[in-house]
Parts: structure tokens; sequence; C-alpha cells
């Protein structure tokens, strides 16, 4: 059947638990560049069941497919060689789907590798030159495209790159360097990188170069490995280590009907441990006038009041300094907080279900591990590791001890610390926007 296909090797491993030692950043620009979140991103984590269809199904579909074991479906959003109509790809449905409790995995399916098996697809030059402005030139449409759907930055954009012979040189070296300009394009931009490939070509490939300084490598690897199995480790020719902190996705299964809630769809079946769509809810406040402000607490800067009874637009929740009986913040679409308190969520005094965390990942700059310890000081007790390109996923920073050049210390989903040293943010000596204060 022909149809835009995903072929990424998705690799996602807990990171705790293994030996490791701690190493020194590295001073390469590449293959870690530093993501710029503007104060309006927000990073999504979903872990599960997914599929991928080369229509977005209508929204009575997605109703009916509640009952499915799924609750995470990949998009196409964009890209020369996608081939089939999306009349339901609507910000409206984005909205839609989105508040009944999917989660969207973005899919850009432009140029393909110079020796591609699609032989009538557009492809990337040979000339480097050309192949990185080809590789900007998708990143930025792909940001408007999903821009246009209602993603927020922070969201992760996928590139369908399909299989190609991975025998030829020339056609390798395309490839890499025009992925190499995708990433490097969304972390500038502020979103995350991820790429779709097939095991015995694009991921080999990505793989191989994982951490060489020639290429920017990208955050998500999404494998396409029709083996029948879920698993996202044992991989051949890409170690756990890499992509290994919610950084993985597999299809592991090629077409074919489903049927929930009397409904046949025609999909490929994936397992996801990564970054999706960052898609703001629908909400209202209540109980009052309260401040709209820069941070999670009554002693960052009041932006503007903002009265009961205000439709706002959720990007996550946070743990802030508590305000009228909660320490739970909510941020904005537009960058800003509001006291939890003053939203009405389904509970106002804790994380509400449905609403993502307030996350900021940046990829961990050492050539072989970090250790993540319990308290922001490196003679707290380790409680794990951070493998090289691994993300840290920031909830906020801290002052702790004096690691080489900084005090600040990020503190991470599920709360362990790390130093910032080691992290990709925009410095390593001071705090970094928009990540907030930890209270």
């Amino acid at each position: 059947m022909i149809r835009p296909r995903l072929v990424t090797a998705a690799v996602l491993t807990a990171v705790l638990g293994a030996a490791a030692v701690v190493a020194a950043p590295s001073a390469a620009p590449a293959p870690t560049t530093v993501t710029k979140y503007p104060v309006t991103a927000a990073a999504t984590i979903y872990t599960g069941a997914a599929f991928d269809a080369c229509t977005a199904p209508p929204l009575s579909t997605m109703n009916a497919w509640l009952g499915s074991p799924y609750r995470a479906i990949g998009v196409y959003v964009g890209g020369e060689n996608r081939s089939c109509a999306q009349p339901n790809l609507t910000a409206r449905w984005v909205s839609d789907v989105t508040a009944l409790g999917w989660s969207l995995i973005p899919i850009y399916f432009g140029r393909q590798a110079p020796c591609s098996d699609r032989t009538t697809a557009t492809k990337i030059s040979t000339n480097t030159a050309t192949a990185t402005t080809q590789g900007t030139d998708a990143a930025n449409d792909a940001i408007a495209q999903a821009t246009a759907l209602g993603m927020s930055p922070g969201s992760p954009l996928y590139y369908d790159m399909e299989n190609y012979d991975p025998a030829v040189a020339t056609c390798r070296t395309a490839v890499l360097t025009f992925l190499s300009a995708w990433v490097g394009r969304l972390h500038a931009k502020g979103y995350l990188a991820a790429v779709y490939a097939n095991l015995s070509s694009g991921a080999k490939h990505l793989a191989q170069y994982y951490t060489s300084s020639s290429y920017a490598r990208p955050d998500i690897l999404w494998v396409a490995r029709w083996d029948g199995s879920p698993r996202l480790t044992g991989l051949a020719g890409v170690s756990d280590r890499y992509w290994a902190s919610h950084q993985r996705a597999k299809q592991y299964r090629g077409g074919h009907d489903e049927t929930y809630g009397g409904v046949t769809l025609n999909i490929d079946n994936d397992q996801v441990d990564a970054a999706v769509a960052t898609v703001a809810r629908a909400y209202t406040t209540e109980l009052g006038t309260t401040n709209r402000r820069s941070g999670p607490s009554t002693t960052t800067k009041a932006i503007a009041p903002i009265p009961a009874g205000t439709p706002v637009e959720l990007l996550c929740q946070t743990h802030g300094r508590a305000r009228a009986g909660t320490e739970i913040w909510d941020k904005l679409a537009d960058g800003s907080y509001v006291s939890d308190h003053f939203v009405n969520t389904p509970s106002n005094t804790t994380y509400s279900p449905g609403i993502p965390r307030c996350y900021y990942p940046y990829q961990v700059t050492v050539s072989d591990s970090v250790s993540l310890r319990k308290s922001p000081s490196g003679s707290s007790t380790r409680v794990g590791y951070l493998y090289v390109g691994g993300l840290a996923w920031v909830k906020c920073q801290l002052k702790g001890t004096t690691v080489g050049s900084t005090r600040v210390w990020d503190r991470l989903l599920n709360n362990p610390y790390v130093s910032d040293y080691y992290v990709a943010t925009e410095s390593n000596t001071t705090y970094t926007a928009p990540i907030p204060y930890c209270y």
C-alpha cells in the first residue's frame, strides 16, 4: 500500500541504575546543540501505545477509538512528499482531539534520500551546501505548519526519512547533512528535533554518528522495525545508551486494519516513550481577580490582573510557591503563570489528570554519563545517571554546590538533580529562561 511511512529508530530506556563515569562537557558545537525555548514553550511526554494513519481521522472516529489501547496518534502535518489529503487536520481538530485525551505525534514528510526506495519522491541534494539549506527550509516549514495547528514551541517535530540504500556513501552524507540542519534550526526556534527512520538505514547512520562533531544529534529517534515487538531496547546497531531518556519510539507493525467502537482504520502500530505535541487546553479563571505573573510565585513580576470568568489557554502545570492553599501553578499559552486556585481545572489543590507537567528538555553534554543526585550537591547521594546525549527533562533551577563554572543545578523529572554545567542550556554559569526557579 502506497502511503507515507515513518522509518525511525526509537530507543527510550530508563536512565537509572547502571554504572557510568562522570565526564566533562564537550566543547564541540555538535552533536549537541542548544535549544532556545521561548517563554511560550513547554514539552510534553507520552509513554504507551500509539498508532499512525495516512489521513488524520475525523473527530467522531477519535471519539469512537477511545475504547482502543491507544492514546497517541501520528499525524502528517506537512512536507513535499505527504501523499494523503488532510481534510480533518485543522487547529480546531487538534484542540478537540487533545481535549478528548489524545496525544499527537507531528510528522513532516519532506525530501527523501537521493537513493531512496521511493523513486518518485522529491529528493535531498548531494551537494552539502544545498542539503543544509534544504534541511533548514524543511524545519522552517514544519514550524509554520505546526504553529498553524496550535502546536506550541517545546513540541517535537518528527522528520519522516524513509528507507534508502545504506551502502551509498554520498547518499548517507546527504541525509546526515540534511537532518543536522533540521535539528539545528528546530533547536534555534525552541522545538525538539525528532527523526523517524528505518533501522537498517537512517537509524543505523544516526547511531553511527551519534557522537560525531560533524552532525547535530536529533533529540528523539523513532525506529521503523516491523518485527511485531513493541520493545524499545535491544535494537541492532543502536546502543541502549543512545536516546535513552524519554527519547525513543518504535513502529513495530505496518499497515493493517483495526476496529474499535464500530469504526475501522488502517494503521501502523507504534510504541512511544518520547515527547509529543504540546497543545494548549481551554479553561476559565474563577474565584475573583488575580495577577498573571512571570513565574510560579507571588514574588515574581505581576504582568496584568486577570478577573474571574476570563478564558485562558493552559499549556502545563508546575510546582511553585504556595498561594491560596495550593502549590500548583498553571503556565498559560502567553508564557505567564497563574495560581491553579484561580482556574477551573479538575483540581485546585494538586496536579489535574490530563494536563501535562511543565518540562524543558536539554541534551546532556558529557562524553559518557553524569550522575543524578538526591539534592543539588556533588556530594549528595547518587540516584542514577544520564548518558551522553540524553535529555535532562528540567522542571526548575536553583543554587547548589559549585561544579565547573556554575552553582546552578537543574531539578529533573521524578525530582533528581544534575549540575547545569553538564546540560546544554543557554548558559552554564547562570539561570536560563524560561526555566522557573525551584520553590
